[in-house]
């Protein structure tokens, strides 16, 4: 059991680890189970697809999309993507469209060399923009990052040239793993209720 004031491990792994999906969805499902069911779920997928390796946010955006998805919304996909010009006003629209919402914050990232290809997944917000010396909002009551290149020198020029094929990979391990989670989520949150209301009619 995890006391109120205890953060959970940091979550950093491979997207080659063996049953990455699994590990994800485990530790996912953990930061989602204290949701109260009527706090909706919002998403939000920074980045750009005029950018290979900052294209990581939009392209899992797109992926959850296809879900159709009546228990969460999505903000950033390839057709409509998040980025610094307008996430000021994408994070209004959310507080103004959602009561208290509850939101998954992901985007892409640079680190280490030994870390290119690692799955990140935290409480508190991600910070957009960082990699780049940008000063954009954070976003997020958790959050989840790709490390899709090595950083500290050229940022920009490193994200141009980052391989599409480890972008996609990581986008396809993230959408599925925060898909099932949240379906858990709901799932649970259901059995719940329903148990709770058998309870108090007995």
């Amino acid at each position: 059991m995890k006391l109120p004031f205890m953060k959970e491990t940091p979550f950093k792994m491979p997207y080659t680890t063996p049953n990455i999906i699994g590990l994800l969805v485990n530790r996912l499902s953990s930061l989602l189970k204290d949701i109260p069911p009527n706090r909706p779920i919002v998403i939000v997928c920074i980045g750009t697809d005029r950018s290979t390796g900052d294209s990581l946010g939009p392209l899992i955006g797109t992926s959850l999309v296809k879900y159709r998805s009546p228990h969460f919304s999505i903000y950033g996909t390839l057709e409509e993507p998040v980025h610094a010009m307008n996430l000021d006003d994408t994070l209004m629209e959310i507080n103004r469209k959602h009561r208290q919402p509850f939101i998954v914050g992901i985007d892409a990232c640079l680190g280490q060399v030994a870390s290119v290809g690692c799955i990140q997944v935290g409480e508190g917000p991600v910070r957009p923009g960082a990699g780049v010396n940008k000063d954009l909002p954070p976003v997020g009551d958790i959050h989840i990052t790709g490390i899709v290149n090595v950083g500290g020198f050229m940022e920009y020029f490193v994200l141009q040239n980052t391989r599409l094929h480890l972008v996609m990979k990581m986008s396809e391990i993230i959408s599925a793993g925060l898909f099932s989670a949240i379906a858990n989520h709901i799932h649970i949150s259901s059995a719940v209720r329903d148990q709770t209301a058998a309870s108090d009619q007995t």
